[in-house]
Protein backbone atom coordinates (compact mmCIF):
# COMPACT_ATOMS: atom_id res chain seq x y z
CA UNK A 1 0.00 0.00 0.00
CA UNK A 2 1.37 3.00 -0.58
CA UNK A 3 1.11 6.57 1.16
CA UNK A 4 -1.01 8.87 -0.32
CA UNK A 5 -2.11 11.83 2.11
CA UNK A 6 -0.04 14.02 4.67
CA UNK A 7 -2.25 11.83 7.46
CA UNK A 8 -1.10 8.23 6.04
CA UNK A 9 2.47 10.12 6.02
CA UNK A 10 2.89 10.97 9.80
CA UNK A 11 0.97 14.69 9.45
CA UNK A 12 -2.36 15.52 10.41
CA UNK A 13 -2.78 18.69 9.44
CA UNK A 14 -6.23 18.71 10.45
CA UNK A 15 -5.23 18.31 13.95
CA UNK A 16 -2.57 21.32 13.48
CA UNK A 17 -5.66 23.61 12.18
CA UNK A 18 -7.66 22.85 15.26
CA UNK A 19 -4.56 23.30 17.47
CA UNK A 20 -3.82 27.10 15.90
CA UNK A 21 -7.80 27.68 16.10
CA UNK A 22 -7.55 26.45 19.78
CA UNK A 23 -4.55 28.99 20.70
CA UNK A 24 -5.54 32.26 18.78
CA UNK A 25 -7.35 33.88 21.59
CA UNK A 26 -4.34 33.11 23.85
CA UNK A 27 -1.65 34.66 20.96
CA UNK A 28 -4.17 37.77 20.65
CA UNK A 29 -4.08 38.52 24.54
CA UNK A 30 -0.38 39.60 23.95
CA UNK A 31 -1.25 42.02 20.94
CA UNK A 32 -0.28 45.43 21.71
CA UNK A 33 -0.40 48.92 19.33
CA UNK A 34 1.93 47.80 16.21
CA UNK A 35 0.56 44.41 15.65
CA UNK A 36 -0.78 44.32 12.02
CA UNK A 37 -1.36 41.31 11.19
CA UNK A 38 -3.43 38.07 12.73
CA UNK A 39 -1.95 34.36 13.86
CA UNK A 40 -2.41 31.97 11.00
CA UNK A 41 -0.35 33.99 8.34
CA UNK A 42 2.74 33.65 6.93
CA UNK A 43 4.42 36.23 8.33
CA UNK A 44 4.01 38.50 11.07
CA UNK A 45 4.13 42.25 11.05
CA UNK A 46 4.52 45.08 13.60
CA UNK A 47 4.79 48.98 12.59
CA UNK A 48 7.51 50.70 14.14
CA UNK A 49 5.19 53.82 13.91
CA UNK A 50 4.71 55.92 17.01
CA UNK A 51 8.01 54.70 18.91
CA UNK A 52 8.99 58.40 19.26
CA UNK A 53 12.96 57.32 18.87
CA UNK A 54 15.07 59.50 17.09
CA UNK A 55 17.34 56.33 15.48
CA UNK A 56 15.60 53.08 16.00
CA UNK A 57 18.07 50.18 15.85
CA UNK A 58 16.16 47.25 15.61
CA UNK A 59 17.90 44.14 17.98
CA UNK A 60 17.26 40.90 17.93
CA UNK A 61 17.89 37.09 19.34
CA UNK A 62 17.33 33.87 19.12
CA UNK A 63 17.28 30.91 21.82
CA UNK A 64 16.12 27.28 23.29
CA UNK A 65 15.46 25.88 26.37
CA UNK A 66 17.98 23.04 25.89
CA UNK A 67 17.97 20.18 27.98
CA UNK A 68 15.48 21.57 30.34
CA UNK A 69 12.82 20.14 28.14
CA UNK A 70 13.77 16.32 29.50
CA UNK A 71 12.59 17.47 32.77
CA UNK A 72 9.84 19.17 30.83
CA UNK A 73 8.98 15.30 29.52
CA UNK A 74 9.66 13.60 33.25
CA UNK A 75 7.25 15.99 35.27
CA UNK A 76 4.60 16.36 32.75
CA UNK A 77 5.26 20.28 32.82
CA UNK A 78 5.27 22.53 29.53
CA UNK A 79 3.88 25.92 30.74
CA UNK A 80 7.30 26.64 32.52
CA UNK A 81 9.33 25.96 29.22
CA UNK A 82 6.98 28.14 27.35
CA UNK A 83 8.04 31.03 29.54
CA UNK A 84 11.24 30.03 29.80
CA UNK A 85 11.84 30.35 26.28
CA UNK A 86 10.28 33.92 25.94
CA UNK A 87 12.81 34.70 28.92
CA UNK A 88 15.90 33.64 27.09
CA UNK A 89 15.35 35.67 24.01
CA UNK A 90 13.96 38.37 26.15
CA UNK A 91 17.19 38.51 28.32
CA UNK A 92 19.25 38.89 25.28
CA UNK A 93 17.53 41.51 23.93
CA UNK A 94 17.13 43.91 27.13
CA UNK A 95 20.81 43.24 27.97
CA UNK A 96 21.23 45.91 25.09
CA UNK A 97 19.03 48.24 26.30
CA UNK A 98 16.33 47.26 24.20
CA UNK A 99 12.59 47.24 25.05
CA UNK A 100 11.10 43.52 23.58
CA UNK A 101 8.90 44.60 20.45
CA UNK A 102 7.42 40.82 19.73
CA UNK A 103 7.94 37.34 19.85
CA UNK A 104 8.15 34.06 17.36
CA UNK A 105 8.27 30.74 18.26
CA UNK A 106 9.10 26.79 16.82
CA UNK A 107 7.97 23.94 17.90
CA UNK A 108 8.92 20.86 15.71
CA UNK A 109 7.71 17.66 17.20
CA UNK A 110 7.37 14.06 15.87
CA UNK A 111 3.58 13.81 16.17
CA UNK A 112 1.40 17.06 17.34
CA UNK A 113 0.25 16.38 21.02
CA UNK A 114 -2.50 19.30 21.49
CA UNK A 115 -2.49 19.36 24.99
CA UNK A 116 1.29 19.03 25.44
CA UNK A 117 1.77 22.29 22.98
CA UNK A 118 -1.23 24.11 24.56
CA UNK A 119 0.16 23.83 27.71
CA UNK A 120 3.78 25.08 26.33
CA UNK A 121 2.24 28.36 24.28
CA UNK A 122 0.36 29.37 27.79
CA UNK A 123 3.22 29.63 28.70
CA UNK A 124 5.06 31.76 26.13
CA UNK A 125 1.86 33.50 26.26
CA UNK A 126 2.64 34.50 30.13
CA UNK A 127 6.11 35.21 29.20
CA UNK A 128 5.06 37.48 26.46
CA UNK A 129 2.61 39.30 28.39
CA UNK A 130 5.71 39.31 31.28
CA UNK A 131 7.69 41.06 29.04
CA UNK A 132 5.36 43.52 27.32
CA UNK A 133 6.06 42.02 24.00
CA UNK A 134 3.82 40.53 21.19
CA UNK A 135 3.34 37.01 20.31
CA UNK A 136 3.03 37.70 16.82
CA UNK A 137 3.69 34.35 15.04
CA UNK A 138 5.41 30.87 15.30
CA UNK A 139 5.65 27.96 13.32
CA UNK A 140 4.85 24.41 14.71
CA UNK A 141 6.65 21.72 12.44
CA UNK A 142 5.27 18.05 12.63
CA UNK A 143 8.20 15.95 11.53
CA UNK A 144 7.65 12.03 11.80
CA UNK A 145 11.36 11.33 10.37
CA UNK A 146 13.19 13.45 12.33
CA UNK A 147 11.42 13.47 15.91
CA UNK A 148 10.17 9.83 17.64
CA UNK A 149 6.62 10.47 19.05
CA UNK A 150 6.54 12.24 22.21
CA UNK A 151 9.57 14.17 21.33
CA UNK A 152 10.27 17.83 20.10
CA UNK A 153 12.28 20.89 20.32
CA UNK A 154 11.51 24.49 20.29
CA UNK A 155 13.19 27.70 19.66
CA UNK A 156 11.86 31.36 20.25
CA UNK A 157 12.78 34.62 18.50
CA UNK A 158 12.87 38.28 19.68
CA UNK A 159 12.67 41.49 18.40
CA UNK A 160 13.26 44.50 20.32
CA UNK A 161 13.95 48.25 19.77
CA UNK A 162 16.85 50.99 21.28
CA UNK A 163 17.31 54.40 20.17
CA UNK A 164 21.09 54.26 18.57
CA UNK A 165 22.16 56.92 21.47
CA UNK A 166 21.08 54.31 24.33
CA UNK A 167 22.32 51.14 23.28
CA UNK A 168 24.42 49.42 26.29
CA UNK A 169 27.49 47.13 24.47
CA UNK A 170 29.90 47.53 27.64
CA UNK A 171 32.57 49.82 25.64
CA UNK A 172 31.73 52.77 28.38
CA UNK A 173 32.16 50.55 31.21
CA UNK A 174 35.10 51.36 33.39
CA UNK A 175 36.74 50.89 36.81
CA UNK A 176 34.61 51.89 39.86
CA UNK A 177 31.31 51.29 38.12
CA UNK A 178 28.75 49.18 39.99
CA UNK A 179 27.50 45.70 39.42
CA UNK A 180 24.25 45.40 40.64
CA UNK A 181 23.28 41.56 40.87
CA UNK A 182 19.38 40.38 40.74
CA UNK A 183 18.13 37.34 42.74
CA UNK A 184 16.81 34.22 40.13
CA UNK A 185 13.45 32.86 40.51
CA UNK A 186 15.62 29.60 40.15
CA UNK A 187 17.70 27.45 37.75
CA UNK A 188 16.48 29.33 33.90
CA UNK A 189 17.45 27.41 30.86
CA UNK A 190 21.48 27.15 30.78
CA UNK A 191 23.47 24.24 32.29
CA UNK A 192 21.00 21.55 32.30
CA UNK A 193 23.46 19.03 30.69
CA UNK A 194 25.14 19.68 34.24
CA UNK A 195 22.10 20.12 36.48
CA UNK A 196 20.90 16.69 35.50
CA UNK A 197 24.32 14.39 36.04
CA UNK A 198 24.92 16.32 39.44
CA UNK A 199 20.85 15.08 40.62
Amino acid sequence: MSVKTYKEAGVDIEAAEEFIRKIKPLIKSTHQPGVLSEIGGFSGLFSLKGLNLAEPVLVSATDGVGTKLLLAELLGKYDTIGQDLVAMCVDDVVVCGAKPLFFLDYIATGQLEAAKMEAFIRGVVKGCQLAECALIGGETAELPGLYEPGKFDVAGFCVGVVDRARIIDGRSCQPGDKVIGLASSGLHSNGYSLVRRLF
